[in-house]
């Protein structure tokens, strides 16, 4: 509970009338959330305005209202105007719960690929050297060891500082985090300090809610320029855009690459299906991980236990038994010889990376059978390269449902299609059904083969017409497998 006047510092308004010293139990900006102890903000979304609902919810006793559009209300209304609602919330859910990212050391990790790879193998990390720390991912929400359901890849600001508030309740010291580019374009991370960011890359995404791919990295670059003088930028210099990150930013700059000079330096020595063997700094690191972007993955991991002080040696030693994040390059073998491997991969350049590794450490004539879809109310623009992609890097390519949502998935198969020339077609075969796509690639392959299920990795459940059913990937492969028995 907190006096409103004492949640007025945190935003500049340009209205402010009505009574400053109520108690305020609670923030909302869902209407249907509202109590007479709440503060109401009207937030203006890409498909909802907030303001359409401020008399429903004064109705329901709400007495505070955040707004930026011109609003009526009896007297007994307490009114504070802004230039941005979405921002306003976001200081004052910092303000509400205490500022709790001021005491941990919050680090954020964005770019298109790997931020819950490394936000994951960070906190595996930070437990394993013996600190307690949060973890806010895709997958899933920690603190400590104790797991907390993921909605969001970023939360919004009212439930991400009430996590956050818990976490420094606690006695974490550390908190490790995927940053969207929604979360920072929704002022979702508006009013936090962070120790760190870092940079993973930036590809082909989200251009159904950015529009243009300038306008992708601008909101990613945003974050970077967000950051305070005592912070540090840790970016990936082979990325062409991973410069531009640090155009503006006043923290502290610091580069990893694996091609190119940087701060901290790799090198790939060997990959293969069971892991790889890299240099990092010129020190020889085994690591369970496979791949070249998971070369990547660990060098932010590294960079950032090294700009937070950290041993390097017990670091490196860490390093080298950590395990891939469930949904990630995770693989499983049949009896009869065929690998699968789940991936996460649900963009081009993350297909393309993983195909790559893939036919980088296959054997002779084993075959690659890829059975991916695209998910459906997102970006159409990557379906037929997404299709493209698959037929290209793969002996076999299976388009099949992805989560299409709201839209009917044979459109989204047919828009994958459009993208794929006469050689291509020849590669490719269309099945709705997911689970029927997946036991028809395993009856394609032989011994030896590699079988790749891409695009919902961790993910339990297939979303159809807005209904949530069960679908694992990794467990139905492991149940078509064990039928082979028979």
């Amino acid at each position: 509970m907190s006096l409103l006047l004492d949640l007025l510092p945190a935003v500049n308004y340009s209205l402010l009338q009505g009574n400053l010293e109520q108690e305020i139990n609670e923030l909302v900006f869902d209407s249907r959330k509202a109590t007479a102890e709440s503060v109401f903000f009207a937030i203006v979304g890409s498909t909802n305005n907030g303001h359409e609902y401020i008399q429903s919810v004064y109705e329901k006793g709400c007495r505070v209202f955040v707004v930026q559009e011109e609003t009526t209300l009896p007297a007994d209304a307490t009114i504070i105007k802004v230039s941005n609602t979405s921002e306003a919330l976001g200081r004052m859910a910092c303000a509400f719960f205490d500022n709790p990212s001021q005491d941990l050391k919050l680090v954020g990790i964005t770019g298109t690929n790997g931020k819950t790879t490394t936000t994951t193998l960070l906190h595996k990390l930070f437990t394993e050297l013996g600190y307690k720390c949060g973890l806010i991912s895709t997958v899933v929400n920690k603190i400590g060891t104790t797991e907390i359901p993921s909605t969001h890849t970023t939360p919004d600001p009212i439930n991400l500082n009430a996590l956050l508030s818990k976490m420094v309740a606690e006695g974490c010291e550390y908190c490790f985090m995927e940053v969207s580019s929604h979360a920072v374009h929704q002022h979702r991370i508006t009013g936090l300090e962070f120790v760190g960011a870092g940079f993973t890359n930036i590809t082909h995404d989200h251009l159904d809610y950015h529009k243009t791919f300038a306008e992708y990295i601008r909101v990613k670059k945003a974050f970077f320029d967000g950051l305070g003088k005592e912070a540090f930028a840790l970016v990936n210099s082979d990325d062409k855009n991973g410069l531009v990150m640090l155009q503006n930013t006043a923290a502290k700059k610091v580069t990893y690459a694996l091609k190119t000079p940087a701060d901290f330096k790799g090198k790939v020595i060997e990959n293969e299906l069971t892991g790889l063997i890299m240099t990092i700094n010129n020190t020889e690191v085994y690591s369970r991980l496979v791949g070249d972007f998971n070369a990547y993955n660990l060098l932010v991991v590294f960079g950032v236990s090294q700009l937070l002080g950290m041993d390097e040696l017990e670091v490196l030693r860490i390093i080298s038994n950590l395990e891939s994040v469930e949904g990630r390059f995770q693989y499983v073998r049949s009896n009869s010889g065929i690998t699968a491997i789940v991936d996460y991969a649900h963009t081009p350049d993350a297909l393309e990376n993983v195909l790559k590794t893939i036919n980088g450490i296959r054997k002779g004539t084993q075959k690659v059978i890829t059975l991916v879809g695209c998910g459906g109310d997102r970006d159409k623009t990557k379906r037929p390269k997404m299709a493209q992609i698959a037929c290209d890097l793969s002996t076999q390519a299976i388009l099949t449902s992805d989560n299409p949502r709201t839209e009917n998935p044979q459109t989204i198969l047919e828009e994958m299609e459009a993208g794929l020339d006469v050689e291509q077609q020849t590669k490719a075969l269309t099945i709705q059904d997911r689970k029927q796509a997946i036991k028809t690639a395993i009856s394609l392959a032989n011994a030896g083969d590699i079988l790749l299920i891409a695009g919902k990795g961790h993910e339990k459940y297939q979303e159809i017409m807005g209904v949530k059913h069960d679908f694992d990937d990794l467990k139905i492969t492991e149940e078509l497998f064990n039928q082979l028995k028979k």
